[in-house]
């Protein structure tokens, strides 16, 4: 897996709180790097930012690379359960341990003060990490996120081939089913 990182010209001096940034399908961990802009504002207001890819790239599964909302580009912030899927798209626990703890041993950060945002697929991803994970993220802002990737093509796509056919097994990563479940006390900024 690759991120993308900045950090503004205080990390140089002191820890800072650090910003998750989850992106939409087909994306990389450079489209939102390069085209919002966030880093001037990143820097104004002495936020990490931190941007993952949307899943592995060139794992060698068969047809991984055939459907732009399906495999590379599009691993929905979950953990795949189903073969071939499960070895390498393990991206939920990715992004909530994994890369977290890799920035916290390599970046000046506040590992206190961690929030997550996201677009569209990345919207949900940060949904679904944050409402999982209350005490982790200090906030959560989504925009036009797949809300209910449960009731769409692109969840029921994604979630058929990474969980497999039991609808049950698919509600651990739909946001508008744990919000049911797990609630959730913290506010939630989500913009269509």
């Amino acid at each position: 897996m690759r991120f993308s990182i900045y950090l503004p010209p205080e990390a140089k001096s002191k820890p800072l709180p650090v910003l998750y940034f989850l992106s939409g399908l087909t994306c990389t961990e450079e489209n939102f790097m390069a085209k919002a802009g966030a880093q001037q504002f990143a820097a104004k207001y002495g936020l990490i930012l931190v941007v993952p890819d949307t899943s592995p790239r060139n794992t060698g599964i068969k047809n991984e690379n055939d459907s732009w909302d399906f495999g590379t580009g599009a691993g929905f912030y979950l953990d795949a359960t189903l073969e071939p899927w499960k070895k390498h798209y393990q991206i939920y626990s990715y992004v909530v341990k994994e890369l977290p703890e890799l920035i916290a041993k390599n970046f000046p950060i506040q590992p206190d003060k961690q929030s997550i945002f996201g677009h569209s697929m990345g919207g949900h991803g940060a949904l679904i990490c944050a409402i999982k994970n209350p005490a982790k993220y200090q906030s959560i802002s989504a925009f036009a996120p797949i809300a209910a990737p449960m009731c769409c093509p692109w969840g029921e796509k994604a979630f058929s081939n990474y969980l497999g056919s039991n609808q049950e097994n698919w509600r651990d990563y739909d946001a508008s089913e744990l919000i049911l479940n797990y609630g959730y006390s913290h506010p939630i900024l989500i913009d269509n």
